[in-house]
């Protein structure tokens, strides 16, 4: 049997986490994908790395906080938790360019 998943609670969720968590590239496009696609199933990412290396960003997503990660089955379902995210840090994901809308798609 599989052990439950970590998920901070929305009061725990630390800003350091989550600065670190963003401040990798390949993660912050997971989070903005999340955002824009919503939810996906971990299949669905594709990314040049390995996917040990893919399972280990979205582990640093989850426990820090920005992400949800449902096990349906086989699969496992990820979102972002920008609710929670924008309840403890208001306008931190836009400022980051998760949730803003890309400078390039204003021109």
């Amino acid at each position: 049997m599989r052990n439950e998943l970590f998920h901070p609670d929305r009061d725990d969720i630390s800003l350091d986490k989550v600065l670190h968590a963003l401040s990798d590239p390949i993660r912050r496009d997971i989070a903005r994908t999340m955002h824009v696609e919503g939810p996906r199933v971990c299949g669905q990412l594709s990314y040049p790395i390995a996917k040990s290396t893919l399972s280990h960003h979205l582990k640093v997503l989850r426990e820090s906080g920005l992400m949800q990660t449902e096990i349906r089955g086989t699969s496992r379902v990820i979102s972002l938790r920008r609710d929670d995210i924008d309840a403890r840090f208001p306008l931190l994901l836009d400022a980051v360019q998760v949730t803003a809308v890309p400078a390039e798609a204003l021109v």
